[in-house]
């Protein structure tokens, strides 16, 4: 077990941005990418948002939400939101890196904040927030079993590839779609740990996934801001 964390650690570190992109002129909000290790294995812990939310209800997630004025970055934002929604300290999180930020479709700057969590962790969902959580080995995000993908052109005009998955979930007894930013932080963070060539095509020069993740965000961030400054 130590040696697949002390490996992903490793891994992870190279690709930490801190707080590089924390000036940039967009609302700001942060996801917990809460890894845990089950038989030798890492698993990504997910979510499934409650049915009464307005936005999104019923889509699998991150734990996570918007910044708040008492949150000093993004890792606070991140560790309160995951407290609120799945009942998990922060003191039990051992923090290891932000990833490359995404902007979601209401444009905001949204921050993978990755973090190692002990498998004996007991959830306990807010159900206003949280309809469900489970696990996914962290593997099925280079090579499902059940994958699709679609282009899909962002309001600002950016083209970009969208990966859909279907997760079968013995312990629950039913499939999840994981598609969207969640989808795409997984795949980044898969990508990140096991440096290996997924089973579909990514947007990203595998051979320089640092330069060519940043590339590729810079990219979007132009054309929306671009589209904003249209706006005025």
């Amino acid at each position: 077990r130590q040696g697949v964390l002390e490996e992903a650690r490793r891994r992870l570190r190279q690709f930490d941005v801190g707080d590089k992109f924390s000036r940039l002129p967009l609302p700001r909000a942060a996801v917990l990418l809460p890894l845990t290790v089950r038989g030798d294995r890492l698993h990504l812990l997910l979510t499934v948002r409650s049915m009464q939310l307005r936005r999104s209800p019923g889509e699998v997630c991150f734990p996570g939400g918007k910044s708040e004025a008492t949150d000093k970055d993004d890792i606070d934002t991140a560790l309160r939101e995951a407290k609120e929604e799945v009942g998990l300290q922060p003191e039990k999180v051992e923090v290891i890196c932000r990833l490359m930020p995404g902007i979601d479709k209401m444009n905001n700057l949204v921050t993978p904040v990755v973090g190692f969590i002990e498998d004996t962790f007991q959830v306990t969902p807010n159900p206003d927030e949280v309809s469900e959580v489970f696990l996914v080995p962290l593997e099925y995000f280079v090579k499902p079993l059940n994958y699709k993908t679609f282009s899909y052109k962002t309001s600002s005009g950016y083209s970009t590839r969208i990966h859909c998955f279907t997760y079968d979930d013995q312990e629950h007894k039913r499939s999840f779609k994981i598609w969207g930013l969640t989808a795409h932080f997984a795949v980044f963070l898969a990508l990140v740990i096991f440096g290996e060539r997924p089973a579909f095509e990514v947007d990203y020069d595998l051979d320089n996934l640092i330069s060519s993740s940043e590339n590729n965000f810079i990219n979007l961030y132009a054309s929306i801001y671009k589209r904003k400054k249209s706006n005025l």
